[in-house]
């Protein structure tokens, strides 16, 4: 197949500029974000790891109708995220029947324009 990974995730915004920044200082997703030799001023350089790409019926209730996405993002210490995110005074959901000891943890936050994040800390590996 000659399609490598996914490449960038575009998506309109009210205030772009403002939610970029959101972005990056709430939980370090964009440009010039990322370590080691990879990291690129203009993208953002995450390590690499599972990714899941699946389609979800329209009807699903596994995040808001109203919303055409969901975006998952992959966090390595989801505890020391959550205390961080709750600091900056972002809504956090949580539910003790999301988390598997096969699939990892799993919470749940919004942008300030409402899109719904959802954060997953894998289950650690040997």
């Amino acid at each position: 197949m000659p399609v490598t990974g996914l490449g960038g995730f575009f998506f309109r915004a009210r205030d772009p500029g403002a939610l970029r920044d959101w972005y990056r200082d709430a939980l370090g997703v964009g440009n010039g974000c990322g370590e080691g030799a990879d990291r690129l001023d203009w993208a953002w350089s995450p390590e690499s790891g599972p990714l899941i790409f699946e389609p979800f019926p329209a009807d699903s209730d596994y995040f808001a109708a109203d919303r055409a996405y969901m975006l998952n993002l992959r966090v390595r210490d989801l505890d020391s995220l959550l205390e961080q995110l709750n600091a900056r005074g972002v809504a956090i959901e949580t539910r003790e029947a999301w988390d598997s000891q096969g699939l990892g943890r799993f919470a749940r936050i919004h942008d300030p324009e409402g899109n719904p994040i959802e954060l997953w800390e894998p289950p650690a590996r040997d």
